[in-house]
């Protein structure tokens, strides 16, 4: 059974960092993307940032390039989200995602994790 679980959600001022968790189980990590995407209340939900588990390499969405990083533990299976410079835009429920090598579709979704930025 594969479970995502997001933690590190809270509020924060603008400008300030945060890192945000995602502890994976049930996975076959090296067949697998993992990432994060967002939703802002009365928006859609949007692409911040994936990583290849097995290799590291790096995307990310252009309103996030140059101040979150996306990273991984391989011994605690642990996704990370580290958040800098963050700005009100930055609100909203951060979910950690997960989907095959070669797929489009995410096959798994976190329950999500509340951030809210102040200004």
């Amino acid at each position: 059974q594969v479970q995502l679980v997001e933690s590190g959600g809270r509020l924060v001022q603008a400008g300030g960092s945060l890192r945000l968790s995602c502890a994976a189980s049930g996975l076959t990590f090296s067949r697998y993307r993992m990432g994060w995407f967002r939703q802002a209340a009365g928006k859609s939900r949007e692409f911040v940032a994936e990583i290849r588990w097995a290799v590291g390499s790096t995307t990310y969405a252009d309103s996030v390039k140059g101040r979150f990083t996306i990273s991984r533990d391989n011994a605690k299976n642990t996704l990370y989200l580290q958040m800098n410079s963050l700005k009100p835009e930055d609100t909203a429920v951060y979910y950690c995602t997960a989907r095959l090598i070669g797929k489009s579709d995410y096959d798994y979704w976190g329950q999500g994790t509340q951030v809210t930025v102040s200004s």
